[in-house]
């Protein structure tokens, strides 16, 4: 009985040590099918993740990629837009016709002297880019380039400021006092008209047109009835009665490169200008000596050759932005004859009053050959 009491006890033993370890087994097997299955489930979501990302990186790649070809084609869309919209002037240089060896007009674009020498055609050189010369009593056009090429203006402008100023009838004598509002916040220019300063009407428009005071001539027309608005408004008014179709203006300044017209335009604007009297006189006056707050200043005109006794020019004004070059018009005297000269975009500091001269050279050589051919006709 003993022995079969021991032997059932290791048996109940051994089988109670056999569960145990059976037990911690599955429980170690649960444990890692469990962890397993955590680690897939965390990386299903994981992968998702970067399946999704895998697309958004690419989309983003290509949209790298198409920046720079974007940033080429809204360039040349724009470029394009402003092409059309204004013209340029290395553009109309580059589309003005080409020079003679001889003497290209790249040269003669610093040259003081109006050395003449002519094209293939026999037409002088000139270095400004567009030009318009008509007689104005027979209406011949002597000489043209460009003329109906649409240029910035810049104080060209103030021509038809005085006639704007003339007609409103205002009173001469008045006087106008320069404030905050006639101080270029364009172009940054200086004037010797510092604020307060106060000068009469007809002392504005004088100095305006001699010397081109920008602020004498934002004063004119600020002082206008109904503001500087209606005076601009009534600069476009006479343009169009001139039948000045290519001209527009902004500003009674021409320091806004939007004033613009053409060589042709201008002649017609110069023409009609020469028949006021006052701007004949102001136009032309080679100084002015003006009392500015107790102090007499020299006011001298910009076109250096209205003091040469070797010309008589009835009419005369220059004009200079960067965007439109160094300009000049003129009316002169050539023969008892009266002459509209339009020299517009010269990049030279002497090349519009250098080619006023060569034109005047050239129109003189010209009459002589044609009073010699005259001549020959009649005696043969």
């Amino acid at each position: 009985m003993k022995l079969k009491a021991l032997v059932a006890a290791f048996a109940a033993l051994f089988a109670l040590q056999s569960g145990v370890v059976s037990a911690a087994t599955n429980t170690s097997r649960t444990s890692a099918q469990a962890s397993a299955a955590a680690k897939k489930t965390a990386a299903k979501p994981a992968a998702k993740q970067k399946a999704a990302a895998k697309p958004a990186s690419r989309a983003a790649a290509q949209k790298a990629a198409t920046k720079p070809a974007a940033r080429k084609a809204a360039a040349k869309k724009q470029a394009a837009v402003r092409s059309k919209a204004a013209p340029v002037r290395v553009a109309l240089r580059k589309a003005a016709p080409a020079a003679v060896a001889v003497a290209p007009a790249s040269l003669l674009a610093n040259e003081p002297d109006e050395a003449l020498a002519v094209d293939a055609g026999g037409l002088p050189v000139l270095g400004s880019s567009a030009f318009y010369v008509f007689n104005q009593k027979t209406g011949e056009v002597l000489l043209e380039r460009n003329g109906s090429a649409v240029l910035p203006i810049a104080s060209i402008t103030k021509l038809m400021t005085a006639m704007v100023v003339l007609d409103s009838g205002q009173s001469l004598s008045e006087p106008l006092v320069i404030n905050e509002g006639d101080i270029d916040r364009l172009k940054g220019t200086g004037s010797r008209l510092s604020l307060g300063t106060t000068l009469t009407r007809e002392d504005m428009l004088h100095l305006a047109l001699m010397s081109s005071e920008n602020r004498a001539a934002s004063a004119l027309a600020r002082n206008y009835p109904g503001g500087e608005g209606a005076f601009v408004e009534a600069m476009n008014v006479k343009a169009r009665l001139l039948g000045l179709w290519n001209t527009r203006f902004h500003d009674g300044t021409g320091l806004n490169p939007a004033n613009v017209s053409s060589p042709r335009d201008l002649a017609k604007l110069v023409a009609a200008s020469a028949s006021y009297p006052l701007i004949r006189e102001f136009s032309t006056s080679p100084e002015r000596y003006v009392d500015i707050n107790g102090r007499t200043l020299r006011f001298g005109n910009t076109n250096s050759l209205v003091r040469s006794p070797e010309w008589a020019i009835s009419v005369s004004k220059t004009g200079y932005i960067s965007e439109a070059g160094r300009c000049l018009v003129m009316q002169t005297w050539l023969h008892q004859e009266p002459v509209v000269m339009v020299l517009m975009d010269s990049n030279g500091r002497y090349t519009r009053t250098a080619d006023a001269k060569r034109v005047r050279k050239w129109l003189e050589q010209n009459a002589t050959q044609r009073v010699a051919v005259a001549r020959q006709d009649v005696g043969g």
